[in-house]
């Protein structure tokens, strides 16, 4: 570089120098003016303020002394203000346009000043060069460490809100009783992140004993019963006392929240830090579409404004909430209710597959009984599998339907990362063991903390027509051919859920297309008139007989085998088998070499071109032709391809095609993640691609290898936003 043009630099930045509060002000007025919410919080400005006069001394000094800018030291508060930006819920985005912003104006000013001094173009290009690099080089570095900053501090707030709701979801909720539900949503707000909570419910709620409509409109006038309140040590007490009745003005911020179901976040001046409320959350309780009341969340002694990630977490903390509220309100009725709730929990409609016909039935027990925990489930699988499910929680009532519900919903979660049936069990296991002991440790729940469940899962396979099946202490199955002979399948034992430490096993079995397997519960065969082995006799004898319809072999089993009032409830799940045999699943054995996609690709125009699908083609070719470089360059070898058309038209039923399967299976054991490529990026779009062309996609691990799959309907098009 030109020493005379170091010289002006030098001068320039010192001339600027003596003026560097007149920039920095100038620099500040900018960023008011086109990024005016890092202002949004009074200290959040300040910081901002002051970060900005330090960047405007640091970048002038670095310039008249001709300081490298890899040497010039940021602000020492740089990092705590893109930490608090972070935690204020200021975009990445709107920190960076700051600096470039700040840049800009700097530079402009820089630029100005040299003609003042010079009128040597060739050195006044030179000493701009000078400014331009050292302005842009000490931006980029700031801004990379204002980002690692600011990524840190949003990580570190991501997994202390999700703390927060896994704290939620264990502690709020243990018990049927709604004053405790909501005294125990106030205590955790408190402990965390508020200093003043108080919930109210509307009295209408309470009073109801029917079943509530589905957004129905809120009673005027609103009158509302303070359930709960949470003020912290040295909080004033609130004006209204815990049960005590009151209507909310029309046009508050309560009333707004119930009438609309709508969250607000409300900001004042103050006072007194310690005496003056100066931030709320006002937050419905919503359950099942019906608006039970409302939260109020305050800040007194905590400075800090609540920002939009408070929001979303009093928002799902409250929602866990008035569920528990919702379910306490609905136990608390007549055994209908109970009912109500039992056949709520069970799946209303059989999930749309096209591996097996499916009929269910439940029937609750007696009235002395009581509603039990019997479940049974049908999930989707990839690979055009399915899942059948049947489950039996010990006991019965309000707390054996309760925790039949987390069991189902623990089942379809497992069952959503492709765990094998075997290791599906031990992890439900677990989970049944987390809820004894949750039961044992509540002093006052009404549960004795014994709780266990058994469990049949199954997955069957329509193009292998394999069937792999484990028990957890469940009644075995049966499975009836096509040619009527009724068989138990011989599974492997497994002890029932909630012993722990014991292995489950799991067994397979080939059923021919056309096969009926019947899934239930011991319900069913056993009774106090006659023992187990008479009951599956009869259920032999009632699965062997000619039906219609599986709804007919349905209602043909509970008429031979129950009486009109079981003693214990019963759920029934009944899988004819479907089998995809050659017209429907196309399969390539690939060799790694990156001239293969070209082939396949011609292979699967021809397919889809034989199966009627050429709308599919495009998208199909793109999605087969990520897959398969994913699975050549990262994966090893062998490599398979496979497309699986679940649902072929004029197929069973006649049903139109639903979606195209596109599968890659390799060796390797590299789960493949999606990632968002930066602009210059040669790669790193493929499986973004494939994110946006699918319906559905993911990966699922065998015993050894993987395979990634995707599922392509039949409007399948090339979206937009894949180019975004």
């Amino acid at each position: 570089m030109d020493v005379s043009a170091d010289r002006l630099v030098s001068r320039v930045a010192r001339e600027l120098g003596a003026r560097a509060e007149e920039l920095s002000a100038e620099v500040e007025r900018c960023l008011r003016r086109e990024v005016p919410e890092l202002w949004d919080d009074p200290e959040t400005g300040r910081l901002t303020s002051q970060n900005v006069a330090e960047h405007v001394v640091a970048g002038l000094f670095g310039l008249e002394h001709g300081v490298e800018p890899s040497q010039v030291e940021p602000p020492p508060a740089d990092a705590e203000r893109a930490r608090r930006l972070a935690r204020h819920g200021i975009r990445l985005s709107s920190m960076l346009r700051a600096f470039r912003l700040g840049e800009g104006v700097f530079l402009d000013r820089m630029l100005e000043e040299m003609p003042r001094f010079t009128d040597d173009a060739e050195l006044i290009s030179a000493a701009s060069r000078k400014v331009v690099a050292t302005a842009t080089g000490y931006v980029d570095r700031t801004s990379e460490q204002g980002v690692a900053a600011f990524q840190e501090e949003r990580d570190r707030r991501l997994q202390w809100r999700l703390s927060m709701v896994n704290a939620a979801s264990i502690r709020i909720g243990t018990t049927l009783d709604i004053a405790r539900t909501t005294q125990e949503l106030a205590d955790l707000a408190v402990e965390h992140f508020a200093d003043l909570v108080t919930v109210d419910l509307l009295d209408s709620a309470l009073d109801g004993h029917d079943t509530p409509v589905h957004d129905e409109p809120v009673e005027r006038p609103l009158v509302l019963r303070r359930i709960a309140q949470g003020p912290a040590d040295g909080s004033p007490e609130p004006a209204i006392a815990p049960q005590q009745l009151h209507t909310c003005p029309d046009g508050s911020p309560s009333a707004r929240a119930l009438l609309t179901g709508q969250p607000t976040r409300h900001h004042s001046s103050g006072g007194e830090a310690d005496q003056e409320i100066h931030s709320t959350l006002v937050v419905p309780l919503r359950a099942r579409g019906t608006t039970l009341g409302v939260a109020q969340f305050c800040r007194h002694r905590n400075p800090a404004r609540f920002d939009d990630e408070d929001l979303l977490l009093a928002q799902e903390i409250a929602a866990r909430a008035a569920m528990a509220v919702d379910n306490a309100r609905r136990y608390t009725h007549a055994r209908a209710t109970a009912l109500a709730l039992q056949r709520s929990l069970l799946p209303g409609h059989t999930a749309q597959q096209s591996a097996v016909d499916v009929a269910c039935r439940y029937l609750p027990a007696g009235a002395q009984a009581g509603v039990g925990g019997d479940w049974y489930d049908v999930i989707p699988l990839s690979g055009a599998r399915v899942a059948l499910v049947v489950g039996d929680v010990v006991g019965h009532g309000i707390h054996a339907a309760a925790t039949m519900g987390r069991l189902r919903t623990a089942v379809r979660t497992l069952a959503d990362i492709d765990l094998p049936p075997d290791e599906l069990l031990t992890h439900l296991d677990d989970v049944v063991l987390r809820l004894a002991t949750e039961a044992t440790a509540d002093p006052v729940g009404e549960a004795d903390g014994e709780i266990g469940a058994t469990c049949l899962y199954a997955v069957y396979d329509p193009v292998s027509r394999h069937c792999t099946l484990a028990r957890a202490g469940h009644v075995l199955p049966a499975v009836v051919t096509r040619d009527g002979n009724v068989d138990l399948l011989e599974l492997p034992p497994g002890p029932p859920l909630g012993l722990g430490g014991l292995p489950f096993e799991a067994a397979e079995v080939d059923l021919p297309e056309g096969s009926l397997i019947a899934l239930y519960t011991d319900g069913l065969i056993e009774a106090l008139d006659h023992d187990v082995d008479a009951g599956l006799s009869r259920l032999r004898q009632a699965l062997a007989k000619s039906a219609p319809s599986l709804e007919a072999t349905c209602d043909t089993v509970l008429e031979s085998l129950l009486p009109a009032r079981p003693d214990d409830d019963v759920a029934l799940l009944l899988a004819r088998t479907h089998a995809l045999g050659a017209r429907q699943v196309a399969t390539w054995d690939l060799a790694p070499d990156p001239a293969a996609v070209a082939r396949v690709r011609a292979g699967v125009s021809e397919q889809l071109s034989a199966w009627g699908l050429e709308e599919l083609d495009f998208s199909t070719e793109l999605v087969v032709s990520e897959l398969v470089t994913n699975a050549i360059r990262y994966g090893r070898p062998p490599i398979q391809l496979r497309l699986i058309l679940p649902q072929p038209p004029g197929g069973p039923g006649g049903a139109p095609v639903r979606a195209l399967l596109c599968e890659v299976s390799d060796s390797g054991s590299t789960t493949p993640h999606m990632r968002r490529a930066r602009t210059f990026d040669e790669g790193g779009r493929g499986l973004l691609l494939v994110a946006q062309l699918a319906e559905h996609w993911g990966t699922r691990h065998a015993r050894q290898g993987k395979t990634v799959w995707a599922e392509l309907n039949e409007s399948g098009g090339f979206p937009e936003v894949a180019f975004a």
